[in-house]
């Protein structure tokens, strides 16, 4: 009898192990909505809407974003689908945010392949993820997602590298990439600093030597005070043509469930053929968690420029916008 006893225990510890083991679905998401006005006549509000700045004004959506992830312990697959005006630019395919599965060849090496957001920047397309409303100059010049492999390496506890090979970022699944062009990508982390690189093709009718260089980072300067930073540069010598930029992000919490932060950001426009053009932009946030799972953003973002770079508002030279968001996170 205890040998039975023993057996049974044995096969049901293997049964529970193999129950922890198992693949499992889980359902993420956000949605959001806002409600902006700007200083000047008409519509119009930087970085509110990604694809469409120049349409936001009143009341508006934003985007639905909806996770499927199912997850083993070796291989995985995700499924990011994402619908509305925020996403509109973001998306590379339909309603496709991202689309990859990933394989675990061992406990620090992954290998992803197919539709995955960009390692490039400090911002991302969900405003869930994000500290402010509205989205960089930085953030709106891309890349946005790569279509492609890429291998992540964790080579210690603060050590990690990327390295990926991808269509170029602004040929989408529904385009045929018909010169073959590729990008290659890499990164390089250390206690939470990246430095990343991307060279190759942007479309199918770029110049294939667009180089992109961009750190992003923080620090902790205090237990509630934490500075981040995105600095970026990209250029191409064929078409004489690229950008560069800085923002910073300064966050003070106050409590869990309440912190203000001001993102100053500037952003240049280089072209050999038509000049550069210069923008300023500073954004004055107060992030409000109303509960785990409703977020309130309140923002105040002044954009100024001498060249009329203004995003979505190329005639004005300075605009005020205020901006105040709900975000639900599930």
């Amino acid at each position: 009898m205890k040998k039975i006893f023993t057996l049974l225990t044995i096969a049901c510890t293997f049964a529970i192990s193999a129950q922890d083991e198992a693949p499992k679905l889980s359902i993420s998401g956000s949605v959001d909505v806002y409600g902006t006005v700007n200083s000047v006549d008409g519509a119009g509000a930087p970085g509110v809407l990604i694809a469409n700045p120049e349409n936001a004004n009143g009341f508006g959506l934003g985007m639905a974003n909806t996770v499927f992830s199912y997850d083993g312990a070796k291989s995985g697959v995700v499924a990011d689908i994402a619908f509305g005006p925020r996403a509109d630019d973001a998306n590379m395919a339909g309603a496709i945010n991202q689309l990859y599965a990933y394989y675990n060849l061992s406990e620090s090496v992954t290998i992803t392949a197919g539709q995955f957001n960009t390692f490039l920047g400090y911002e991302v397309i969900s405003p869930a993820s994000n500290f402010n409303y509205s989205v960089s100059y930085l953030f709106n010049a891309g890349p946005f997602s790569h279509t492609g492999v890429k291998l992540d390496y964790a080579v210690s506890e603060d050590l990690s590298l990327l390295f990926a090979v991808t269509n170029g970022h602004a040929i989408t699944s529904d385009d045929a990439s018909s010169t073959g062009d590729t990008q290659f990508g890499a990164q390089i982390g250390y206690k939470g600093q990246y430095l990343n690189f991307i060279y190759g093709t942007v479309d199918q009718t770029s110049t294939s030597d667009n180089l992109f260089l961009d750190y992003t980072g923080g620090f902790d300067l205090t237990d509630s005070f934490y500075v981040g930073v995105n600095a970026a540069y990209a250029y191409s010598d064929d078409s004489e043509a690229g950008y560069q930029g800085l923002a910073l992000y300064l966050e003070n919490s106050f409590s869990d469930k309440f912190a203000l932060g001001v993102r100053p950001e500037f952003f240049t426009t280089l072209s050999e053929a038509d000049g550069d053009t210069d923008v300023t932009a500073i954004t004055l946030t107060a992030n409000t968690k109303l509960d785990d799972n409703f977020t309130l953003i309140s923002e105040l973002r002044f954009d100024s420029s001498d060249d009329y770079a203004i995003e979505g508002l190329p005639s004005e030279k300075d605009a005020t916008v205020f901006t105040v968001a709900a975000i639900y996170s599930f």
